[in-house]
Order: structure tokens, then sequence, then C-alpha cells
């Protein structure tokens, strides 16, 4: 497991180091484009919950639908990673060690449930709120 973290920390700095290097020095246009970008990403967001507030007919419906829906779409890869861990602590390292077998599929079962519930949830959500609020 030591071998692991320290691999995974050489990883990182080698990575890091070369990013440091082929920075930009023109710091200045740098943070113009990205706060003209946070602006957009900003409009973008707020147009989004003016639609759903419009579709739902409430604005605190509508926040909830753009979380629940955000939510939705950021799980699947968090998820996937998840079950890609808890695979290579069941199947990988779980053939010599029984706990991290266990540990492995406890690991895939629970991220499996989280993105179920994830993907689901939002339905559930717009079933209740549109179909029996009327």
């Amino acid at each position: 497991m030591k071998k692991i973290m320290i691999f995974t920390f050489v990883v990182f700095i080698v990575i890091s180091a070369f990013n440091i290097v082929l920075a930009n020095n023109d710091v200045n246009t740098d943070i113009l484009d990205s706060s003209s970008r946070i602006l957009e990403i900003k409009e973008e967001s707020k147009s989004k919950i003016d639609e759903y507030t419009e579709k739902y007919g409430s604005e605190s419906y509508g926040l909830t639908a753009y979380i629940l829906n955000a939510i939705r779409i950021y799980s699947i890869p968090a998820c996937f990673v998840g079950i890609a861990i808890g695979a290579i602590m069941q199947y990988a390292i779980g053939t010599r060690r029984l706990d991290f077998k266990q540990k492995g599929f406890a690991l895939i079962l629970s991220f499996v449930t989280i993105l179920v519930i994830c993907q689901v949830l939002p339905l559930i959500y717009t079933l209740v709120v549109i179909g029996w609020r009327g």
C-alpha cells in the first residue's frame, strides 16, 4: 500500500512540475480570461435556473431541480472511479488478502447503489412535483 501511495505522489509531483514549467508568463491576460469565463458560467447557470423555475412554477422547485440535475451529471464519473477502485481492491489486491476482497466488493456495491439513486432521484422529483402537485 505504501508503494502505491508513493508512486501516486511521485506521478502527481511530475505532472505538477510540467504544469509549472509550461505555465504562461502572461498572468494579466489569464486573469482576465478566467474572470470572463467565470461570468459566462454564472450567466449560463442563471439561465438554466430560470428555465427550471419556469418549468416547475416556483423558484425553490426550479433550484432544487437544477441541483438534482447537476448531481445526476457529476455522479456518473465519480461513481465509475469508485467502482474501478473497488474492482481493483477486489480482484487485484483481494487475490492475496481476503479483507481487501470484501472491502472491494462493499465499495462496488455502495457506488452502484449511489449511482442508481443519483440517476433516479431527479425522475422521482419530477414525477412528484409536476405529477402530484398539479
